[in-house]
């Protein structure tokens, strides 16, 4: 069933506090390189404050962990807030503790608070798991909580990006928070409509393309996709594992040997159910990985002291061949090293050909991640169906797994 989002509920007089995704990229002075992910959040928090609200935010940084850390403040993300939403921000030192519930006390409607990084405490990322076994880290996870459920008269999930995970503020707040409206952010519905909705119920014809460093980060995706899409489109370095695989020479290409006899059985797996697994045909490969190093083409095997880096260009126009009246594409991982020239052809190829499958009425969900900085890069975002916000959360959704943290939400 679909879950009731902001905008389903009565926000006018009441404290709202929304879990978000600040977690933006800070150069070395902690300024922010990219505001995307404060920007995405800003219909919620917007909504909220334009019917008699007011909001307290929570995220996290980085990986403090547990340890307060000045380079992972969110005192930047606070500066940048208040410049688009053109007011003051009131920001608090901590998460927890008397100076937060001070001034979360006096807070007024169209007011906006947001708390210090979450996992500047380490009872923030403390995983159900060990709670359950040891009643002392249950009870450290319990009372932080409590703490930051007390704050709030609603709680709002729109944090896609940390979805995937047991994060005190991400399941055991809302736990705490039983009785009161519990509700997805208009960010969160976004991604399940799409990630969801879309897999579950694509039109085909549907394909999915997959790439990336790590065969083992995308079995279980491939596992679950080949019974949903019309074929699978492998590039990037985990290509090279699924041709050693065939018995085929990758010289010194990234390979996850523990993986091959996987990668063989999901070939021969696809197969029998009638999915296509489409590999490269051809490879740019280099004797070292440096920018504009030398390299070649080739078709075969990969000689000793030669490194894929690259899908070649037959390969990309194959890609590009298949892509061709999909209705429905997902794609998640780069087809190579697409941080530097000249390893960024494929996946710049397959980024065009993405985009002419939406230009021509089909849907295209970029999985987060290097797919979506690819996107993002190559100033495509716009003509895309949706790019996610959540990489790891986008893979684990692409698997068909539950999050906890959704499942608590209040049904529409």
């Amino acid at each position: 069933m679909a879950k009731k989002t902001v905008a389903d509920i009565d926000v006018n007089g009441k404290k709202v506090l929304v879990r978000c995704d600040f977690n933006v990229p800070l150069d070395d002075d902690q300024n922010i390189t990219s505001d995307a992910r404060i920007v995405k959040a800003l219909p919620t928090i917007k909504h909220v404050l334009d019917n008699g609200g007011s909001v307290i935010l929570m995220s996290h940084l980085g990986r403090p962990k547990g340890k307060v850390v000045p380079a992972m403040s969110l005192t930047p993300v606070a500066k940048r807030l208040g410049e688009l939403l053109d007011k003051d921000i009131v920001f608090a030192n901590d998460c927890i503790g008397d100076d937060v519930v001070a001034k979360a006390a006096v807070l007024q409607p169209g007011d906006v608070m947001l708390l210090e990084n979450l996992r500047f405490h380490k009872d923030e990322t403390i995983k159900d798991k060990a709670a359950k076994e040891d009643a002392q880290l249950r009870e450290a996870k319990d009372n932080f909580a409590k703490q930051i459920a007390a704050l709030g008269d609603v709680y709002v999930c729109d944090a896609f990006g940390t979805a995937h995970r047991d994060n005190a503020s991400m399941y055991t707040v809302p736990v705490m928070m039983e009785g009161k409206d519990r509700v997805s952010g208009f960010l969160i519905e976004r991604e399940i409509k799409f990630l969801g909705e879309t897999v579950s119920n694509p039109e085909k014809p549907f394909i999915a393309i997959l790439g990336g460093a790590k065969v083992s980060d995308k079995l279980a995706v491939i596992e679950n996709l080949i019974r949903k899409v019309d074929a699978v489109l492998i590039g990037g370095a985990m290509a090279y594992t699924f041709f050693k695989a065939q018995g085929k020479k990758i010289g010194n290409s990234l390979c996850e040997d523990d993986f091959i006899d996987k990668a063989l059985e999901l070939l021969e797996e696809a197969k029998d159910i009638g999915c296509e697994i489409v590999l490269p045909i051809d490879t740019v490969i280099a004797r070292e990985f440096k920018a504009n190093a030398e390299n070649r083409v080739v078709d075969g095997d990969i000689d000793d002291g030669w490194e894929g880096l690259d899908i070649g260009p037959e390969s990309s126009k194959l890609f590009a061949s298949k892509l061709e009246g999909a209705k429905t594409v997902v794609w998640n991982g780069p087809m190579g090293v697409f941080e530097l020239e000249p390893f960024d052809a494929g996946t710049k190829a397959v980024a065009l050909a993405v985009a002419d499958v939406t230009s021509k009425g089909g849907k295209s969900i970029i999985g987060g991640g290097d797919s979506a900085s690819a996107i993002i890069n190559m100033g495509l975002e716009d003509k895309v169906s949706h790019i996610s916000t959540g990489g790891g959360a986008s893979l684990k959704f692409l698997e068909g797994k539950k999050f906890k943290c959704l499942d608590i939400l209040d049904e529409k």
